[in-house]
């Protein structure tokens, strides 16, 4: 059994920060799971990654957080993305923001830690952090063919809310991504 701490990223650890996003950019789901490529993320200059670290470390403004899950020897073994998304604003589908609330991106296990709660772990690590910020609920879009991940937000609580973000393919085809959501608990049930 693996044991593993989930906390906030440092600024200083940005070169950390890039070389797991690569290995989630180079994942076999990754065209289903993330926005960006393997090879727009790599020509990236090392100043967005020192930046992207310090905008989402413990101690930067509130609006951005990474969690990362460290093992026992140092490896990252993990990683999820926490924004805070405010009322009033449009979201990057360009649908309205109704409400406060948490967005996770980046969610990333690697292959040898999935199944073992890590993904969960992160998720609460990233909820928990919401609520503190004020938010009203949590959200996070799946891609419809990206079945592994909906089955891990599914067991974090998160449930489908009926609102679907198309995806034009090069091909013409449509696809579509669906947001999930979880509410924030009444105050008796924290």
């Amino acid at each position: 059994m693996y044991t593993y701490v989930v906390r906030v990223v440092r600024a200083e650890e940005w070169a950390l920060v890039k070389d797991l996003r690569l290995l989630a950019l180079r994942d076999p789901v990754a065209p289903l799971a993330f926005l960006e490529t393997y090879e727009a993320a790599v020509a990236r200059p090392d100043s967005f990654w020192q930046e992207r670290a310090a905008g989402a470390a413990e101690g930067a403004a509130a609006g951005v957080r990474q969690f990362v899950a460290e093992a026992e020897d140092g490896r990252w073994a993990g990683t999820v993305t926490l924004l805070l998304e405010e009322a009033g604003t449009v979201d990057w589908a360009g649908f309205p923001v109704e409400r406060r609330q948490g967005h996770v991106v980046g969610v990333y296990v690697r292959d040898e830690w999935r199944g073992g709660g890590m993904t969960r772990a992160l998720l609460d690590a990233a909820v928990d952090r919401a609520w503190e910020w004020g938010a009203e609920r949590v959200r996070l879009i799946v891609h419809e063919k990206n079945a592994r991940a909906q089955g891990a937000y599914r067991k974090a609580g998160f449930i489908p809310s009926g609102r679907t973000v198309p995806l034009a393919q090069g091909t013409g085809e449509t696809e579509a991504e669906y947001e999930f959501v979880l509410g924030r608990p009444e105050a008796s049930d924290r």
